[in-house]
């Protein structure tokens, strides 16, 4: 198979590319830089001017899929109004522009899997969000239905096109963890904020294999969740954390101080009560290697090589 990626050198990006590589499938890395020569053995590269929508159509010939995971950082600081347009403006409408040069091939790919996020969904409460669910309120659902939305281009095109609403990923070495952990061994984190929201995650192991299950399915288009079928309370993952440290927290982390730890959206993540359930993957018959948050944790602080999937 002959997979392109945009946003290869992020945390899914890097270790999708590693399990393509490993079982022979070539990847073609698009990059908004001149494409370099060389690499390992089946790693190409392709140009993409994100903001004049051009592609290098040449090289993407033959091109089996294009995994769309693109987009500029949501947890950073300081959080201002030039950052809400950045991170809106880097999904909206960088994939709308990708999606039109897409179309314009006189081959499109045949598969496009566009990056999404369960915050779709707003806050759920009890609730528990299948694809189905409406959209909720807030900046970030309302990024996930433009980014969504952008893709029509594409669809239009004939292309088979997933929208992969994924949760929190859980890896070492990024997202989430990377900004718990230290807090965590110096005795902080009981809980975060109130410690009864949920946290709907997935293990970076389970992003990437759920990613490569649904390449070989271009049957399933539309929304797909990309979480674990057992979402956590707050304190519970807290706690799971701590135990697979080593290091139980002693002092919950006051809302106000995530805020500051993880900028402006922390509101709408990971102090956000939210519910979502991946209906869809599991009746496609994606079978999750870490299912429960424990087990996740464990690997992850245990192995903490990079996680690649099946």
């Amino acid at each position: 198979m002959r997979v392109a990626i945009t946003g290869a050198t992020g945390l899914i990006g890097r270790a999708l590319t590693t399990s393509l590589l490993s079982d022979g499938h070539t990847v073609v890395r698009l990059v908004r830089r001149p494409p370099l020569d060389g690499g390992a053995p089946g790693l190409e590269e392709a140009e993409w001017r994100a903001e004049q929508g051009r592609v290098d159509s040449v090289a993407l010939r033959g091109t089996d899929a294009v995994v769309h995971l693109a987009g500029a950082p949501v947890v950073a600081r300081p959080w201002a109004r030039r950052r809400h347009e950045l991170v809106h403006r880097s999904r909206a409408h960088f994939t709308r522009e990708l999606c039109r040069a897409l179309a314009g091939m006189d081959h499109p790919p045949p598969r496009l899997l566009s990056a999404s996020g369960v915050h779709y969904y707003g806050r759920t409460g009890s609730t528990v969000a299948v694809e189905g669910h409406p959209p909720g309120r807030g900046f970030l659902s309302r990024v996930c239905r433009d980014w969504e939305e952008a893709t029509l281009p594409a669809e239009e095109a004939g292309m088979s096109v997933a929208h992969l609403r994924t949760g929190l990923v859980l890896a070492r070495e990024g997202g989430l963890l990377r900004t718990l952990v230290p807090l965590q061994r110096m005795g902080l984190g009981r809980r975060l904020g109130p410690g009864d929201q949920y946290l709907t995650w997935i293990s970076l192991t389970d992003q990437v294999g759920a990613i490569r299950f649904l390449l070989e399915r271009p049957d399933l288009t539309g929304p797909v969740n990309l979480c674990s079928p057992e979402p956590v309370g707050n304190a519970a993952f807290c706690r799971e954390l701590g135990r697979a440290l080593g290091r139980p927290a002693l002092l919950p982390i006051p809302a106000a101080l995530v805020r500051a730890t993880l900028g402006g959206p922390a509101e709408e993540s990971v102090l956000l009560d939210l519910r979502a359930h991946p209906e869809r993957l599991e009746k496609a018959g994606y079978s999750f290697s870490f299912p429960m948050v424990d087990r996740a944790l464990s690997d992850i602080l245990t192995h903490p090589r990079p996680s690649t999937g099946a």
